[in-house]
């Protein structure tokens, strides 16, 4: 009963923090929606995966976490996959971004990282609000990607150690 009392706890601190991200409760709800329905439409998360990165032969999802990836613009929500052969992050939502002949494009934010770039990855948390939890993406070229809202961070998180060691193997 304490176990399942601890995870409870855990979870509903997920989605608080989850939500707390987003820029109002009423967007973070409708982006939530939004996901969901471009899931079911598409068949499902692992095709969501398949959709927006390439995928090769072998290669296995094994973990597909909702969270937010932070940029010097804020954070951007959005899935990340952990698979056999990379981490990748696709955001929920199209942004706009401004073409060279002056055309305004909507498109997804991605990243893809191939396993094999990945130096390290670190869980830390929040000094002044330590259930803020973040997992941050060390690449060989000592670029950092910091991932945090997970509903879960843990599972995530172990997923990602997971893959590393599979690829150090």
């Amino acid at each position: 009963m304490d176990k399942l009392g601890e995870w409870m706890e855990n979870f509903t601190q997920g989605i608080r923090e989850h939500v707390k991200l987003g820029t109002k409760l009423s967007e973070t709800l409708k982006g939530k929606l939004r996901l969901g329905a471009r899931i079911l439409q598409v068949g499902g998360v692992e095709k969501v995966f398949k959709q927006n990165f390439n995928v090769s032969n072998g290669e296995k999802l094994l973990k597909a976490s909702q969270c937010y990836l932070s940029t010097t613009a804020g954070p951007i929500a959005g899935l990340l996959f952990i698979s056999t052969d990379k981490v990748a992050f696709c955001s929920e939502r199209s942004i706009k971004l401004s073409s060279p002949s002056a055309k305004l494009l909507k498109i997804h934010y991605k990243v893809k990282i191939p396993l094999g770039k990945i130096k390290k990855a670190n869980e830390s948390e929040n000094a002044k609000k330590p259930k803020q939890k973040y997992v941050q993406i060390v690449t060989e070229d000592n670029f950092e990607f910091w991932f945090m809202g997970f509903l879960n961070h843990q599972k995530a998180f172990k997923y990602l150690q997971q893959a590393a060691l599979k690829l150090h193997r």
